[in-house]
């Protein structure tokens, strides 16, 4: 029976109401994942109920409840702002991942007696974490409840599904017909013998459809569920979602429609002796549970996420224009920055704003990938920090500014991070800079063999880092989606990136550092891996730089880098150049003078500076350093 809760109320007053509906139920410690029947990064509001109970809004983290305690286990990424958002409530903050910090299966481990029922909503709980609890704790004699969702007893205001129009995705974009994927899915499913691939994750959905939607906070992406088999694919999802034009075409490819409350029902009547094919790690275990017993469950990554994480030639040369665009945004914005801060009106809030003004003038724009994290002083080291207009600061010509950004764009998806000094740096934010930049230049440059693995190429980034005693807290990158998830596996720069990163995958190369309550530094790249040659030690591959942006060289210490870190400083930002020149704006007085200036090299502390841009020279410009003609339409 729901509770009668007052219309507003504090994280301490919810846990209580949380812990009345476990005596209720018998149950003596509840676990809430941040996840969502798809096993979605980012969820829609219906199911952040992690958020809800304790205030905490970032992207990841657990939160466990007896009782008599409860404790919420986020990663490096949240620390500080986790540590904010639970002040003053009782809810105790776990630094996962750290030395001597137990994971919150050990924990409950200790905290419960032999007999006790731990209970959790198996609509959002994965297959692999629920088996991961079983293990760890069916040997104390623990007991297990997965049917109950105790958010609908307590959560009286809970959103609903969201219910945005599902759309197509235009073959010119994403470079291969539905037709060609499914065959290519069901090629692979025989060869593990499998006549049924359950999909819930809406990314590969997506990807595997040619259809994004809109139900998911920066992510183009709709719910729904699929089944595939031999014959036939089967599209669980509102209908209320699909135009005729989307229902007719979907139709002619073979497509089958069904309710997307209907998913269980439809995999209760499977015929038995069928072999279905789940990612444990994408599966929730009550969708699992609902697959006859007289099936065969094989658990395996799913068959879409791999073959999405290596993009086509249309898909790559979209990531290509599309960073042309992206970086038209960020030049503008980085000439406006320099003279709106002087004028002392600007806030992490209003730059941000900017900056998303900037973008939604381009080309194929779909919106942020993200929510722009700009983050300045001691803000820039709060890996996520997310500015909030009743505290955001005012900017001051004074201090570094982290601006970490992206955007949604029909031919890609991207993300790029720079630390930006608003006025004469220290020599000890240059020297910190100064070895994020390093880091950054040695994957960048680095040639690896074939079948490398993600945190090999970790561990490379990271000794100019280690060097100084300082440790990046977050993998030093991700994998991209292409007008997908601006956070897509499995490859991954991190300690546990073991995907093998192959010709064709889209990563972002961000080192950063951070000093709490002083400042952060972080440089972000996106490169595509591209083959690079060969003998008889094998193949080789290494990195192609897409993103298109400026760094501040002022916080860049030279006598640091080596001539070659330099020589790539320096063509990195004549590539910059050339590649964004020719979309400048004339002035309007004078159409034959452009507002950037022809390129001029000057020597700035023994570098190669670029003054082209005039972006860090601290001159200021009156004209609108706008964007061309061709920059918001570009040729398709």
């Amino acid at each position: 029976m729901p509770q009668n809760n007052p219309p507003s109320m504090t994280p301490d007053e919810k846990i209580a109401a949380l812990r009345r509906s476990m005596r209720v139920h018998g149950i003596d410690a509840w676990i809430v994942p941040t996840a969502d029947p798809h096993q979605s990064e980012y969820i829609a509001d219906r199911w952040k109920t992690r958020a809800w109970l304790t205030g905490f809004t970032g992207s990841a983290g657990t939160l466990v409840v007896t009782q008599d305690a409860a404790g919420l286990w986020t990663d490096a990424r949240y620390h500080i702002r986790a540590a904010q958002d639970l002040a003053g409530t009782t809810i105790t903050l776990f630094r996962d991942k750290l030395p001597g910090v137990p994971t919150y299966v050990d924990w409950l481990a200790t905290e419960l007696p032999s007999g006790a029922t731990v209970g959790y909503d198996g609509a959002v709980m994965s297959v692999g974490a629920a088996k991961k609890l079983s293990r760890s704790l069916g040997g104390k004699g623990i007991a297990f409840r997965h049917d109950l969702d105790l958010a609908v007893e307590i959560w009286q205001d809970r959103p609903g599904l969201p219910d945005g129009p599902l759309v197509l995705h235009d073959t010119r974009f994403s470079g291969e017909t539905r037709a060609s994927k499914l065959a290519r899915v069901r090629q692979l499913m025989e060869a593990q013998g499998a006549q049924v691939l359950l999909m819930a994750a809406l990314d590969e959905i997506a990807w595997t459809l040619n259809i994004r939607g809109s139900d998911i906070a920066f992510n183009p992406l709709a719910l729904s569920f699929a089944v595939i088999t031999a014959d036939e694919v089967r599209l669980f999802v509102d209908p209320r979602k699909l135009s005729p034009e989307v229902h007719d075409e979907l139709t002619a490819d073979g497509v089958i429609f069904a309710p997307y409350d209907g998913i269980e029902g439809f995999l209760q009547e499977l015929l038995a002796g069928a072999t279905v094919l789940i990612d444990p790690d994408k599966t929730s275990y009550g969708l699992a549970r609902a697959i006859p017993p007289s099936c065969t469950v094989k658990e395996a990554a799913s068959i879409p996420r791999m073959l999405k994480a290596i993009k086509n030639a249309t898909q790559l040369a979209g990531f290509r224009d599309a960073h042309v665009r992206d970086g038209v945004a960020m030049v503008r914005w980085l000439r406006w920055l320099d003279g709106a801060v002087a004028g002392g009106a600007q806030t992490e809030v209003t730059v941000a704003g900017k900056l998303a003004e900037f973008r939604s003038q381009a080309a194929h724009y779909q919106g942020l990938s993200f929510g722009t994290i700009a983050g300045y002083r001691a803000n820039s080291a709060i890996g996520h920090y997310s500015p909030q207009p009743e505290t955001t600061p005012t900017l001051e010509p004074a201090g570094l500014l982290v601006i970490d950004s992206g955007a949604q764009y029909l031919d890609a998806t991207t993300d790029i991070t720079r630390t930006v000094s608003l006025g004469a740096p220290t020599p000890e934010e240059q020297h910190a800079f100064t070895r994020v930049l390093q880091s950054q230049i040695r994957l960048a440059t680095t040639r690896f063999p074939r079948g490398a693995t993600g945190v090999q190429l970790d561990a490379l980034a990271r000794e100019p880092l280690w060097r100084e005693g300082w440790q990046c807290r977050h993998g030093i990158g991700h994998g991209v989606g292409h007008y997908l998830g601006v956070h897509e596996g499995p490859p991954r720069f991190s300690p546990t990136g073991t995907a093998v990163i192959q010709p064709g995958m889209v990563l972002t190369i961000e080192p950063g550092v951070y000093f709490e309550g002083r400042f952060g530094i972080r440089i972000e790249n996106m490169v595509i891996v591209v083959a690079d040659g060969g003998d008889e030690f094998g193949d080789f591959c290494s990195f192609e730089t897409v993103t298109r942006c400026p760094i501040d060289l002022t916080l860049v210490e030279p006598s640091l880098l080596s001539d070659q870190e330099i020589a790539w400083l320096d063509d990195y930002h004549r590539c910059v150049y050339d590649t964004l020149a020719p979309h400048r704006r004339h002035a309007a007085r004078d159409t034959q003078t452009p507002i950037w200036s022809a390129v001029e090299t000057a020597k700035h502390a023994g570098l190669t500076r670029f003054t082209g841009f005039d972006l860090f020279s601290r001159e200021k410009s009156t004209a609108d350093p706008g964007l061309s003609d061709s920059a918001k339409n570009p040729q398709s």
